[in-house]
């Protein structure tokens, strides 16, 4: 019953905060920072195939600051576009950075959970110093009954890599990118703040953005 309660905290506790995040790597351009390109205008773009996990993706990150803008706004799935062409459109809609996030990897581990022994003593004073050898079932009983053991088990857990940069359009150049793990992903929105606040926490703590 522990074993199962245990279970049942865990998956709702996933379940609200979407998924366990963390900075792999990251690298900056010594040069400059993403404060001091002082963006207006970023197109967020989502490298997926599917398009429902695209603008579910680029409204979350567009939601959080409205520099943002959604890549579908602009740039059509349907439509075969050459480098040029769409540079041509972001430079004639006045963008000044870009935003990508990519799925680098997903990769699934079983790990082993070992077993639990839980148990508290009930067999009185005269049990714990005279020894239960001698008595009857009673003082056994009353030792051991209370002591449980739940045993171990093999838990799956699926990593998803993915590689967010930073672009400068004022510059052309990469001037950021980052790689975060996640685990226990059960919301794709959710997932998606989790990497922004990873992403924004290691900018701050390399420079690229001012401290809190």
């Amino acid at each position: 019953m522990k074993k199962y309660l245990i279970l049942l905290i865990t998956i709702l506790s996933l379940s609200s905060c979407g998924s366990n995040t963390s900075i792999v790597n990251s690298w900056r351009d010594p040069d400059v920072t993403v404060a001091q390109e002082q963006f207006k205008k970023v197109l967020v773009v989502a490298l997926v195939k599917d398009e429902a996990s695209r603008r579910i993706t680029e409204n979350r990150i567009a939601a959080s600051n409205p520099v943002f803008k959604t890549s579908y706004q602009y740039l059509t799935a349907t439509t075969q576009l050459t480098q040029e062409q769409k540079l041509k459109i972001l430079q004639d809609e006045n963008f000044d950075g870009v935003v990508t996030m990519r799925l680098v990897s997903k990769e699934k581990e079983t790990n082993y959970v070992p077993g639990t022994y839980t148990g508290m003593y009930y067999g009185g004073f005269d049990g714990m110093y005279t020894g239960m050898y001698g008595y009857g079932f009673g003082n056994w009983y009353g030792m051991y009954s209370p002591n449980f053991y739940d045993p171990g088990y093999y838990q799956e857990t699926t990593s998803y890599m993915v590689e967010t940069n930073i672009f400068s359009l004022k510059q052309n150049k990469l001037i950021w990118t980052g790689t975060t793990e996640s685990q226990y992903v059960t919301d794709l929105g959710q997932t998606v703040d989790a990497i922004m606040q990873a992403v924004v926490k290691e900018m701050r703590k390399d420079g690229s953005l001012p401290p809190k």
